[in-house]
């Protein structure tokens, strides 16, 4: 028996449990299912330490294999990000729970009467890369909308993984619910992206979590629908009625704060009339703070800053560099953002709120923000406890996916004797 075959066995075994054990949660209670929340909270705590052990030798690991520095800083997990681990699956835990929530319901002539109620989408297939909190964060979320999970993170994460996912085991134990309700593939053999892609059957839907190159590989490959997931080239611009004060702190806290994820604003955009006043003091602030400024021509007079090459536009660095470019106005700011955006998340820095109005409607990002960094383009930031990702297609899912997105809804019909004339 070859490897192949050998994985291709295991990921039908994972893909038929995970089948049976989605089909036992669209039945369990509300409660068994944050009742196991709660307890795969408290144990990601208790075993914290072997958490950080196990990550510090994924960054062992990691370090020989010459990750970047923001890949570095992805796959660290210390007391605080577990912390805040815990706190995120507690905070789904309290969630009010979307399955069986009526979305609508009306009458009709005929004497029938109608309910729209959410339901879970199944079995969800998760890909995602360096980052082992997307386990705890996934797996939570799916169990909150009574779905089953298969969660493949990256060969970096491995050990890491590992552990996070055996807390959330000891969750489905407690509640006494299905263990395949939440699981994760045991390898790290890439020959097990592609048995995830041609699931077909098992997989309902597939969530890719990572850089261009994965998402790129998922949506060329996948047989099953995809919640599309593209890289975060994120925009800022200031407005000639920018307020100097908004605007340093939000853009210093866009770029700075964390450089190595999707929110993290990538290109400035600063209007032509303010170049030399308040624009100049923001770009010398990133220069202090360390950032490297590829500019166009126009800005090449602000010291310590490098020429912008073509590709610089619509570039994710996930790093500290940013992209700048003068533009004469609104109309010029918004056609950059479409021509170079990825739909992701785009800002307005500005105390006109016409324009601010005109930013928000004519740009077609997942999120659109007006005076408040792209860092809070999260789903915990936005009360959902989490995110599976940041969804930039617009069929079922958009923005931050949280339990909510997770389901579908079907349509409940009573009558009393109704018949159709």
């Amino acid at each position: 028996m070859t490897a192949e075959t050998d994985i291709h066995q295991m990921m039908q075994k994972i893909g038929r449990d995970a089948r049976s054990a989605a089909q036992a949660l669209s039945c369990a209670s509300a409660e068994r299912r944050s009742h196991a929340l709660e307890v795969a909270a408290r144990t990601l705590w208790e075993r914290r330490a072997e958490i950080v052990e196990a990550n510090e030798r994924d960054m062992a690991l990691a370090r020989e294999k010459g990750l970047a520095a923001a890949m570095l800083d992805r796959l660290m997990l210390d007391e605080t990000r577990i912390a805040a681990m815990r706190d995120g699956v507690l905070a789904i835990a309290r969630q009010a729970d979307p399955v069986g929530q009526v979305m609508a319901e009306w009458d009709r002539p005929s004497g029938i009467h109608i309910r729209r109620v959410r339901t879970p989408l199944g079995v969800i297939g998760v890909i995602y890369e360096s980052r082992p909190n997307v386990t705890a964060d996934a797996g939570a979320l799916c169990l909150r909308a009574g779905n089953a999970v298969i969660l493949r993170g990256g060969s970096e994460s491995f050990e890491s993984s590992g552990v996070i996912a055996d807390c959330l085991a000891a969750g489905l134990a407690a509640a006494d619910l299905p263990q395949a309700s939440i699981q994760r593939v045991p390898t790290r053999e890439r020959a097990a992206v592609g048995e995830m892609l041609s699931m077909t059957g098992m997989i309902d839907v597939i969530v890719p979590r990572g850089g261009k190159s994965l998402v790129a590989l998922v949506e060329r490959e996948a047989r099953v629908p995809v919640f599309a997931h593209l890289e975060g080239i994120v925009h800022v611009y200031l407005d000639r009625e920018a307020d100097p004060e908004k605007a340093l702190r939000v853009v210093l806290n866009a770029k700075t704060r964390r450089t190595g994820i999707c929110g993290a604003a990538e290109c400035l955009l600063i209007h032509e009339d303010i170049v030399d006043t308040v624009g100049q003091g923001v770009m010398r602030a990133l220069l202090d703070a360390g950032v490297e400024l590829r500019v166009d021509e126009s800005l090449r007079k602000i010291e310590g800053t490098q020429p912008a090459q073509e590709d610089d536009w619509g570039r994710e660095y996930l790093d500290a560099k940013m992209a700048v470019r003068s533009v004469s106005g609104l109309d010029a700011a918004i056609a950059h953002v479409r021509r170079y955006g990825s739909q992701h998340t785009d800002c307005i820095i500005t105390e006109d709120q016409a324009a601010a109005d005109r930013f928000g409607a004519e740009l077609d990002s997942a999120i659109v923000m007006h005076n408040a960094s792209t860092q809070f383009a999260d789903g915990a930031e936005f009360g959902m406890g989490a995110e599976i990702g940041i969804a930039t297609g617009k069929m079922h899912a958009r923005g931050p996916v949280g339990a909510e997105q997770l389901t579908s809804f079907k349509y409940l019909v009573s009558g009393d004797g109704a018949i159709r004339s």
